[in-house]
């Protein structure tokens, strides 16, 4: 909440937040609350075993009123417009975006339906917001302990003009989930995915080819000094940018979150990150430091 009763930037359901839980560890969550509500950002820390330094911090060392560092909402995984059907499908902690596009989905009057996968009903978050009256009809649970669980199959089975799939889970859930989706065909037009860490062979929903995460060498030019940092084969831009005093907010290192994402002005990317939609690759006017390339010898960066 910001201090002195300042409105927070708006954000847009899919949205996310960088949060900064302690010295050099950021972590990104999504936004689950109303967008509306602009007096709070809302968020779920799922706590994992064993975890990475983020949700155990999150839960172990904040306090009621502790201030924190957070970055501004972006949104790698928007709700599309112009669909005729939305097809949302959650696992576990993967309902926190799909929480908030329903609830926008619902209020706009629009055709959708929501699959909420957990392993019990223990373990999953939210029920009392989906068990609103609006939600009938729409919102479906499945709890794999239980004659509840999903068959991704059955539910991708029936061919659908106009819809829109969208899947936010682990990473096996979401493999499965695209599996099935490919072997029905015709279950959706488009498919959209968030992921908590990179698949091999995907990007933004789509299969390329796995690349090495290093490659040839090649120079950045800052283009409000026009200073040059040569980026050696075996290291990220990202890190010969930090070598050279240029610091790049980043998080997890794999192209997946977009923490990153540079300006381009000049050059070709080598995209190599697995949150930019197609458009953005095609548009080649950004790309992702910690992961990706250049094509060329040279890049003309927007800093």
């Amino acid at each position: 909440m910001y201090p002195h009763g300042r409105k927070l930037p708006a954000w847009t359901p899919g949205a996310l937040i960088n949060v900064h839980v302690g010295p050099g560890l950021v972590r990104q969550y999504s936004l689950c609350g109303d967008p509306r509500d602009r007096r709070r950002y809302l968020i779920a820390v799922q706590r994992c075993s064993p975890s990475r330094g983020g949700s155990q911090a999150m839960q172990e060392a904040l306090q009621d009123g502790d201030r924190m560092q957070l970055g501004l909402p972006r949104n790698l995984f928007p709700l599309a417009q112009g669909v005729q059907h939305t097809l949302l499908l959650a696992g576990g902690i993967g309902i926190t975006p799909l929480l908030a596009m329903a609830e926008a989905l619902s209020a706009a009057g629009a055709s959708f339906e929501l699959h909420y996968c957990a392993r019990t009903s223990g373990q999953a978050a939210f029920l009392d917001r989906l068990a609103a009256p609006r939600f009938q009809g729409r919102v479906q649970l499945h709890f794999s302990s239980g004659v509840q669980r999903v068959d991704l199959d059955g539910l991708l089975s029936a061919p659908s003009t106009g819809t829109h799939l969208y899947i936010c889970g682990s990473g096996a859930f979401t493999d499965a989930a695209i599996a099935a989706a490919a072997r029905q065909g015709g279950a959706a037009d488009v498919v959209s995915t968030e992921r908590f860490a990179p698949a091999p062979g995907c990007a933004a929903g789509r299969a390329i080819a796995a690349e090495p995460a290093r490659g040839r060498a090649f120079d950045v030019v800052i283009a409000s000094t026009g200073r040059f940092v040569h980026v050696p084969a075996e290291r990220s831009a990202v890190d010969a940018l930090l070598g050279a005093g240029i610091v790049i907010p980043t998080s997890r290192g794999h192209g997946i979150c977009g923490t990153c994402i540079t300006g381009v002005l000049e050059g070709e990317p080598d995209h190599r990150d697995h949150c930019l939609s197609p458009e953005a690759r095609e548009a080649n006017d950004c790309f992702t430091p910690c992961c990706s390339r250049a094509r060329g010898q040279t890049l003309i960066l927007d800093l």
